[in-house]
């Protein structure tokens, strides 16, 4: 059902002057090459490309950009960048993590009967419940698996934040930093956003980020921080516990202009 009306909206989105398009699937990405050859395609973390092998199949076909798996590593990063230099790479830098695979997770589209299928971005994040273990004899039975005193959430992971860390990411070949906004709050792309632009232009005047804007990330609502993959499985996102934010600071206002000296406000 995804193919049909893909040639009329494809035609559409060019028409409207978007810079690109994000494309997963190969044969949408053939499609897309075929119709609108002028239209820039990148090819989604939900593609799942992983090694330099694979972003030189995206480049040979016709790709200007890869967004890279989240499981990859700085030295991965590295490597693809060296061997397929003539080709964007974009990393995921900021926000939530998935317990699977990148694009190949089916568990919320089965727990929703399909109406909610993680990779068309409407997942309900089902690796953030918690779970009991039935054995198949035992019906209605439910054994807990408990890590310590608080049970445990065997599927979830904490938020991935590699704000201290952009001049290794320059350093290792990425061309652009992919920052989590679905389902956030205009607040919350907002103030990463502007923390993250600080912190790369600090990187790339070979300055460490300013400390307001390591701030402003511990400021707005999330969950744990961890650096992902990018420093290996040592540094893995699990968090057992519970699946939770952390929520310090409150929004009180949103500004509206500063005019003559005075800032104007609408309290919250």
């Amino acid at each position: 059902d995804d193919l049909k009306g893909l040639p009329e909206y494809l035609v559409y989105l060019r028409d409207i002057g978007v810079d690109a398009i994000l494309i997963a699937d190969p044969g949408i990405f053939a499609l897309a090459r075929q119709l609108v050859p002028d239209l820039p395609v990148h090819i989604s973390t939900q593609a799942n490309t992983t090694n330099w092998a694979s972003t030189k199949f995206w480049r040979d076909n016709g790709a200007s950009r890869v967004v890279m798996a989240r499981e990859v590593s700085l030295r991965d990063v590295k490597e693809i960048h060296a061997k397929v230099p003539d080709i964007e790479l974009e990393g995921f830098i900021h926000g939530a993590m998935c317990i699977s695979y990148s694009g190949r997770c089916l568990l919320s589209n089965y727990f929703t009967h399909g109406d909610r299928d993680s990779n068309r971005g409407e997942c309900v994040q089902c690796c953030r419940f918690k779970y009991n273990v039935v054995e198949e004899k035992r019906s209605g039975q439910y054994f807990p698996v408990i890590e310590d005193e608080r049970g445990t959430y065997i599927f979830n992971s904490k938020d991935l934040c590699m704000v201290e860390h952009l001049q290794e990411l320059l350093d290792a070949g990425v061309d652009s930093l992919k920052i989590e906004g679905r389902n956030k709050s205009a607040y919350y792309v907002a103030v990463v956003t502007n923390a993250y632009r600080a912190a790369l232009d600090a990187a790339m005047a070979g300055k460490p980020a300013p400390e307001w804007a390591l701030d402003e990330v511990v400021q707005v609502s999330h969950r744990e921080y961890c650096t992902g993959f990018f420093y290996g499985r040592e540094n893995a996102c699990q968090r057992y516990a519970d699946s939770s934010y952390v929520r310090n600071c409150d929004v009180v206002a949103v500004v509206n202009r500063w005019e003559n000296g005075r800032l104007y406000l609408t309290q919250r």
